[in-house]
């Protein structure tokens, strides 16, 4: 199941992991409070929300300076899940730098490979993916790959289709981009294509794909579907281009 928490939810997970981290044990929640400037009971109302998400647990423990009977102290700690959230959440931060450039180097190419081979293009895309490091980075380039195939199908195919038709699935989400993953895939099999690796290898890509996206953050599948709109609009603008030449040739 996939965690989404608020920014607030987020700095206070974020400080939490820091802490289990220094002190290497599970921390008061006061401590947690004191390091973000915060008075304690608010403090403790949100690592308990945390706790009711999976991402952080609570242990109880007498003070170090207690040794009979008397009442023990709530310790706060982060989870696995929380460990995995926040390398997913800072690989997001990181990409985010570097994903306008992504972007734009696929955007290029798709316009590129549609003026001319896009089959080429979309196997040296593929080629290069398992290099792609960052979930979104990933994802932004199997969109091309993607939206390459269907383009590539579309020109053999009896009954072309309109990549205009693909426009309600960058509203989406995560549903939407898996769709996608879906007709590219489904039209692959309809040409029955005469490269068996090929089709191998994209069926692999679309199951890690379709993974990759229910590990992505809100923000980084808004970043896709916001992709995925432009990307159509430059597949479908170079694909119109290429029918008026070949008309004004006949």
């Amino acid at each position: 199941m996939k965690i989404k928490l608020t920014r607030r939810q987020q700095a206070f997970l974020d400080k939490l992991f820091d802490l289990y981290r220094e002190f290497g044990r599970p921390v008061h929640y006061s401590v947690v409070a004191e390091r973000l400037g915060v008075n304690r009971f608010s403090a403790y109302d949100m690592l308990k929300t945390l706790e009711e998400k999976g991402v952080a647990a609570s242990a109880y423990a007498l003070k170090e300076d207690q040794s009979g009977p008397g009442r023990s102290m709530v310790l706060f700690y982060p989870t696995y899940r929380a460990a995995k959230f926040l390398t997913q959440l800072r690989q997001d931060m990181f990409s985010g730098d570097e994903w306008p450039q992504i972007k734009e180097s696929v955007l290029r190419r798709l316009r590129q490979a549609v003026e001319g081979n896009s089959g080429k293009t979309m196997r040296e895309l593929l080629n290069q993916l398992p290099s792609v490091k960052t979930p979104l980075a990933y994802c932004t380039e199997m969109i091309g790959v993607l939206l390459l195939n269907l383009a590539q199908a579309g020109q053999t195919a009896p009954q072309r289709l309109s990549l205009r038709t693909l426009q309600p699935l960058t509203a989406g989400g995560p549903v939407g981009l898996g769709t996608l993953a879906g007709l590219s895939l489904g039209s692959l099999v309809s040409s029955q294509s005469d490269d068996p690796s090929f089709a191998e290898r994209l069926a692999h890509h679309v199951r890690e794909f379709q993974e990759q996206l229910n590990e992505l953050s809100e923000d980084s599948l808004n970043r896709l579907s916001s992709f995925l709109q432009d990307a159509l609009k430059a597949v479908e603008s170079a694909w119109g281009s290429n029918k008026q030449e070949d008309l004004s040739s006949d």
